[in-house]
């Protein structure tokens, strides 16, 4: 150890100091972390059995040297030049040293299983480039895709690429030095994916060499695709979320960029709805404003709206129009006050701590009450009977169990009771939770063998409303008090925007589901979710149980987590079911646009997080992120096969 209490430089004293102080502690890391340091003398810095010499350690020890010389100088007196050149060479080979040792420690302690993330990067980049590849077919009217995918096991590459895939997989497990995940599978699996990945590769190529365009074959009418201000806005804000990927701080502040893409929407929205009811009305015919705006249920199917049942007229669903993305842009103002997420200004006070204190617990309990109410009248209008009553009692169970838990008060209730855990009070609300669902899926499945295709629709609308319902009922018991809110405006906002903003500006499915999706990103973050673990509510998975039960705990969780994007995507699958002029291709065109919107920026983030693995912050913000990415597609997985097994055309189609 040397005493640098003596510098003659002010400024060498204190950076010499903490440059020796964390080369050393640096230095015994990497001595610590390599195998080939078979016996060190700590004092003396004396290796035997040395194999391999590291470069950074050995900067360190010349360093150290450097520094020690520099010492003596000092205590000999000497002030000339030299000292001060020396001083700064000795900072410098600090520098030096401590670059190096942090690189050669990041190696040997960052171990990467590259095989098998090489080949799920492929796996997952041939699902995205068939997707891109699919999508003049995908977004067509008829909504049908060929994937060569039978040709394909016929042909000499699938073989070879077969062979070839195997006798690596074979050679890196037999010569692998360390563990790989994919050599620890069974063969036959393994095998499988080999098959599955090589037939992909070959339908990705024959597809690729049907797009070419030939000199013989003419453009064919409506080939060309043109851009709307609306569809630029969705193009351009869709991509440059998914660039903003490549930054730790965007990462960090994601929800920032999802209340900005958000914000801009609805001014766009707002712009349309101002061209259509002011400057394409001068040129409108007398003939052809006669009429209600909102069409009658035996048109288009149940109403998203009470605007029919109020009987509004024209003139005042004009004004209602015009307001909605005014009163969009106020709830996600307001949303974004409740809950504080991200990095930069998470431990600022926001509302939901202000109604979380116990000195405002009457407060809490006034909104949430009138939160369940709103969350019930919007809800039960396309419920049947049988459901409208159990949905009833499920929110007064939720009422009464966010009660019991001591998170907010009966009316009679002056002071707080006993804090319990309100089992029964959540287990009565999966009750009902269970029958409105059961009753859903017994409509859509006697739905699909009705032979009136006017019936059947009916019944599948109100059978997926119903499923709907179940799943606003489970959400709203497992959130939080402060949080009932959110849900209720996330049910306003998909109200008014379906009855006087998607219908009456005849968007189609694309557009329409673009926007659900940007809705429920930002919904996601308006929940108080970010891309960090530590905001993950584990608690709700204890709801309704005595004790850890590791299968509903962890659907609990994840249901609550992606509880803003689950509802945003089944309100889609109802809004597109219920339009009968397109009900045939809009499901398809939706299911093609989700899976679409959760490929690209997943694809992109693997991609960035394997050649970024040796950052700084690969593990504090990379990493979660890609957990978080990872969940959301398996969830975006299962809202598209269930998209797909709704669309009951399907199957007759040639």
């Amino acid at each position: 150890n040397f005493v640098i209490n003596y510098s003659p430089s002010c400024r060498f004293k204190p950076t010499a100091r903490v440059l020796t102080r964390s080369s050393h502690s640096l230095s015994c890391v990497l001595v610590s972390s390599l195998s080939f340091f078979m016996s060190v003398t700590f004092f003396m810095y004396t290796f035997t059995s040395l194999s391999v010499t590291e470069d950074g350690y050995e900067q360190f020890r010349v360093a150290e040297k450097s520094h020690g010389s520099w010492m003596k100088l000092y205590v000999d007196g000497n002030t000339s030049e030299v000292l001060s050149n020396m001083g700064k060479k000795v900072l410098k080979q600090y520098l030096e040293a401590l670059k190096a040792m942090s690189s050669a420690l990041s190696k040997q302690l960052g171990k990467y299983d590259m095989y098998s993330m090489i080949m799920g990067m492929i796996f997952i980049l041939q699902v995205l480039f068939l997707l891109l590849l699919a999508m003049p077919e995908a977004l067509s009217r008829e909504a049908v895709v060929d994937v060569p995918l039978a040709s394909s096991l016929l042909s000499l590459p699938f073989y070879l690429l077969c062979l070839f895939g195997s006798a690596l997989h074979v050679l890196v497990c037999t010569s692998a030095g360390g563990p790989c995940y994919l050599c620890s599978l069974p063969w036959v699996l393994v095998f499988t994916v080999i098959l599955l990945s090589s037939a992909f590769t070959c339908a990705l190529v024959s597809m690729v060499a049907r797009r070419m365009p030939t000199s013989n074959k003419t453009p064919t009418k409506g080939s060309d695709w043109t851009l709307s201000e609306l569809d630029a806005l969705l193009l351009i804000g869709t991509v440059g979320h998914t660039l903003s990927l490549a930054s730790s701080s965007f990462i960090e502040e994601e929800h920032q960029t999802w209340y900005f893409l958000l914000n801009t929407l609805c001014l766009a929205v707002f712009q349309d709805v101002c061209r259509k009811y002011f400057r394409e009305q001068r040129h409108r015919d007398e003939e052809e404003d006669e009429g209600p705006l909102l069409p009658t249920g035996a048109e288009e199917g149940p109403s998203f709206s009470p605007a029919v049942e109020l009987g509004m007229s024209p003139g005042s669903e004009k004004w209602l129009a015009l307001a909605t993305p005014l009163l969009t842009l106020t709830c996600c103002r307001l949303l974004r006050s409740l809950n504080q997420t991200g990095v930069q200004w998470a431990h600022l006070p926001d509302f939901g701590h202000w109604l979380n204190s116990g000195d405002h617990k009457a407060f809490l309990s006034v909104l949430a009450a009138v939160s369940l109410v709103l969350i019930f009248l919007l809800v039960q209008r396309h419920c049947s009977l049988v459901s409208k009553i159990a949905l009833a009692l499920g929110l007064l169970g939720v009422y009464s169990y966010r009660a019991a838990v001591g998170n907010i008060l009966f009316p009679w209730q002056h002071s707080s009771r006993a804090v319990s855990k309100g089992t029964v009070e959540a287990r009565f609300v999966y009750v009902f939770v269970l029958g409105i669902l059961f009753t859903g899926v017994k409509d859509l499945l006697r739905s699909q063998v009705m032979p009136s295709a006017v019936d059947s629709g009916r019944l599948k609308s109100r059978g997926l409303w119903e499923v709907y319902s179940g799943v606003v009922l489970l959400v709203a018991l497992l959130f939080r008090a402060h949080n009932l809110p959110t849900l209720a405006c996330c049910l306003l906002i998909q109200t008014v925007m379906a009855q006087f903003i998607w219908k009456k500006l005849h968007y189609d499915a694309a557009q329409t589901t673009i926007m659900h999706y940007w809705f429920g990103q930002a919904f996601f973050y308006f929940q108080g979710n970010s891309n960090n673990i530590g905001t993950v509510d584990i608690s709700v998975g204890f709801v309704g149980l005595e004790s850890y039960v590791e299968a509903p705990a962890i659907f609990l969780t994840a249901l609550s987590t992606y509880a803003g994007p689950l509802l945003w995507a089944c309100h889609l699958l109802c809004f597109l079911s219920s339009q009968r002029d397109r009900a045939v291709m809009g499901l398809g065109h939706g299911s093609y646009c989700f899976a679409l919107l959760r490929s690209i920026p997943a694809a992109f983030y693997v991609v960035l997080v394997t050649s970024l693995r040796y950052h700084l912050f690969i593990w504090s913000v990379f990493s979660p992120k890609l957990l978080y990415e990872a969940m959301h597609t398996l969830i975006n997985t299962a809202v598209c096969l269930f998209f797909t097994f709704m669309d009951q055309e399907r199957s007759a189609r040639p």
